[in-house]
């Protein structure tokens, strides 16, 4: 509920035996429809067909208006690819939604891409003086393009994938199908996260181990960061050479606060553990007297039992969602935002009327939202109101595939806490210290640069959204593109 817009999720599965893939890839996808929910899509191939036999559909919509029952039932094959997407750059429009498919001198490649690039001005800029044609506004697009043109000078796909994985800086969760392979790619910081499934003699790439459960496919392991992993006919071949080009690890921190679902488990840590510590330190850090603690429906739902075993303040259930209405974020417009607030969620009158109230939510990022959720609870009678962030306070925009807001649109960049408090209509406000993060996910390494400013990479130069939409000016070509003036 906190506002922040999703990031993406990739599938692939290779079936050895030879069976159909496209009913395991549906299922897949719309267990991954939580980290994007803007448009989805897959690409197929048979195998023992003719070469470059790569079949796609792909358009904007949740996974089960894209790929209905009579869509589905066209495409066959036994390996094949999906994505589910939320822009973070690249137009929300339907010929930016994945996977992307390209016909090229040595076939066929369909490739889904999970983040952002820093460097996709110069790579982009590096095909255009060679002529390239781009198509959509994605930095996923120039990522195809590269493995492309180094495959027509290397003797294998996985050959050109690591020479353009050499290329590219930022993150990325990559999964990528040539009509006989199947390949995973994963940055070298783990940025993103990738797993690895089997089910019989299937082999299955995911971003989240959620998806492997719903295709009764068994979680072997993590890819790990920096890791090239292909599955051809003959099993697994690792390729572990990106691995030294990252000083440190640095997963996502907010996976496990927000984006990953539930009942996954990523690098080791499961999320549903990581939410409760993250409750119990906020009930340390912030104790106070009060009735009832209750969460913001679904990702404050956990860190709030969390802070509720913790404190011993009984927990409860404040508010009813109505599971029919998409994440507030989805609305481009503020207005519509808070009219989704709404109508999304209702407070329970008899749970909260007369009482001191715990709320706990995953993040605060303009406060408009956050608003509106405390002022339903005030309207449901409840006494007091103390908020609990499971998080700690946005202050720096991400840059690899999180769309968290520029710093002057951060309400933690502009105002104190007591200042957030009274903002939003809270009697107090505590957010997770960012010292308290190492403990909710076990110690591991972990990127927190929107919170700390500690980013693991060098930053874009531009950093707009819009940034591959922009018009042509008359500067000269790599100053346009670095500006985002470049299509």
């Amino acid at each position: 509920m906190a506002g922040i817009k999703e990031e993406c999720g990739v599938f692939g599965i290779y079936d050895l035996d030879g069976g159909n893939v496209v009913p395991s890839i549906y299922y897949g996808l719309t267990s991954l429809q939580h980290r994007g929910q803007e448009s989805c899509g897959l690409a197929v191939s048979d195998t023992k067909g003719e070469r470059g036999n790569v079949k796609f559909h792909k358009d904007l919509g949740l996974v089960s208006e894209v790929l209905r029952q009579d869509v589905v039932r066209k495409y066959e094959g036994d390996i094949g690819i999906g994505h589910v997407r939320y822009s973070t750059t690249g137009a929300s429009v339907a010929e930016n939604a994945q996977p992307l498919v390209l016909s090229y001198v040595k076939g066929t490649l369909a490739l889904a891409h999970n983040g952002n690039l820093v460097n996709t001005p110069e790579l982009k800029w590096e095909l255009i003086q060679n002529g390239a044609i781009f198509h959509t506004t994605t930095d996923s697009e120039v990522i195809a393009f590269h493995i492309a043109r180094e495959r027509v000078h290397s003797k294998t796909v996985e050959e050109a994938v690591l020479k353009t994985a050499k290329k590219i800086k930022g993150a990325y969760g990559l999964v990528v199908m040539s009509p006989r392979k199947l390949i995973a790619v994963r940055d070298p910081y783990g940025l993103k996260p990738l797993c690895l499934g089997k089910r019989g003699n299937a082999y299955v790439i995911a971003s989240e181990s959620c998806a492997l459960t719903s295709v009764s496919a068994e979680f072997i392991r993590d890819i790990e960061p920096g890791e090239i992993l292909t599955i051809t006919k003959d099993g697994l071949k690792s390729n572990k050479e990106l691995a030294s080009a990252a000083a440190k690890r640095a997963h996502c921190v907010f996976e496990y606060i927000y984006f990953a679902r539930l009942d996954s488990t990523i690098d080791g840590v499961k999320v549903y553990d990581a939410r409760i510590r993250g409750g119990k330190s906020l009930a340390k850090s912030y104790p106070v007297e009060a009735d009832i603690v209750i969460g913001v429906p679904d990702s404050g739902l956990d860190a709030a039992l969390g802070y509720s075993r913790q404190s011993g303040t009984p927990y409860g259930i404040g508010f009813i969602k109505n599971k029919y209405i998409g994440r507030t974020f989805i609305s481009p417009g503020q207005s519509t935002r808070i009219d989704q607030v709404n109508i999304k969620l209702s407070a329970i009158v008899d749970n909260v009327k007369g009482k001191r109230v715990v709320l706990v939510d995953d993040s605060i990022v303009r406060g408009t939202t956050s608003g509106r959720i405390v002022k339903l609870l005030r309207d449901a009678g409840a006494k007091e109101i103390h908020m609990r962030i499971s998080s700690p306070p946005f202050l720096h925009p991400c840059y690899y595939g999180t769309d968290i807001d520029s710093e002057g649109n951060l309400i933690a960049c502009k105002y104190t806490v007591d200042e957030i408090a009274e903002r939003i209509g809270a009697d107090s406000l505590g957010y997770l210290s960012v010292e308290n993060l190492s403990e909710m996910i076990g110690n591991r390494s972990y990127c927190s640069a929107c919170f700390d400013g500690d980013y693991p990479t060098a930053i874009p130069s531009d950093t707009r959204k819009d940034r591959f939409e922009q018009k042509l000016s008359v500067k000269s070509g790599a100053d346009n593109l670095r500006e985002g003036l470049l299509p």
